[in-house]
């Protein structure tokens, strides 16, 4: 049974979790075993968990876009293209041991982490983005599969197309968390529907878990233009280390 502080920590959670997967990634690490602490089954836990997802994603593209930051059509291109990957994946059941999934999560977690602290840095001011062309192509066929496992489980995708899109596409981290949080809303929306579809969505639990994930997203999506690549730098890798070290050792 519910009682009405289970509400209040699914908002506090909530917001929390909006703030890290707008500026960084891996927030449904924490929102999902609230979800399954609340007694929710994994399966269903995963479902609501888009619902927060959802609008998380549409507050902070509409923060950013408040604050003139846009990758019109090219957010598009790929969230089209993951779109169709979060079908499959939300549709795909892979049995695998989940502590081992864990480890393998969290050493990715960390490869991505060395190499923005320890990669050249790159002076994007004097390059130009690769938003088209071949770029654009193999971005597409990378973010299907980003979508796939999307739709799966989505726990810490977020660090991997922040990684592509700021080494690949040369864009900086401000463009780059307002390209993926339109692509998430984009593919979170087929992933949800097929969830809800299998009636796998607890959808009281979802809305009220989106305030805080909404509220997050919005504060976060404004701060980071504000605050600019290094803020951003530093609190991705700080989110990555603890993320990682969560499910190494927790």
């Amino acid at each position: 049974m519910m009682e009405w502080y289970h509400y209040v920590l699914l908002v506090a959670v909530g917001f929390a979790v909006g703030f890290i997967n707008t500026v960084a990634g891996g927030g449904s690490l924490l929102s999902l075993p609230t979800l399954i602490f609340l007694g929710l089954p994994p399966a269903v836990a995963n479902g609501t968990n888009r619902v927060a997802i959802v609008i998380q994603t549409a507050l902070a593209t509409a923060g950013f876009k408040s604050k003139g930051v846009s990758t019109f059509p090219f957010n598009l291109y790929l969230g089209i293209a993951a779109f169709l990957g979060a079908i499959l994946g939300a549709w795909i059941a892979i049995d695998i041991n989940g502590e081992t999934f864990n480890r393998i999560l969290a050493m990715v977690m960390l490869a991505v982490v060395l190499i923005i602290v320890f990669k050249p840095k790159m002076r994007l001011e004097d390059m130009e983005e690769r938003l088209t062309g071949k770029y654009l192509w193999l971005s597409l066929i990378v973010f299907f599969f980003f979508g796939i496992y999307g739709g799966f489980i989505n726990a810490g995708l977020g660090f991997l197309m922040i990684f592509f899109m700021h080494y690949v596409n040369r864009m900086n981290l401000v463009r780059v968390n307002a390209t993926k949080v339109a692509v998430v809303f984009i593919y979170m929306l087929s992933a949800l529907a097929v969830f809800a579809l299998n009636d796998k969505v607890n959808w009281k639990l979802g809305l009220i878990l989106a305030i805080g994930n909404g509220s997050g997203a919005w504060v976060a999506s404004r701060y980071s233009v504000k605050k600019g690549d290094g803020f951003i730098k530093t609190f991705l890798v700080v989110v990555v280390i603890v993320m990682a070290i969560k499910l190494w050792f927790f």
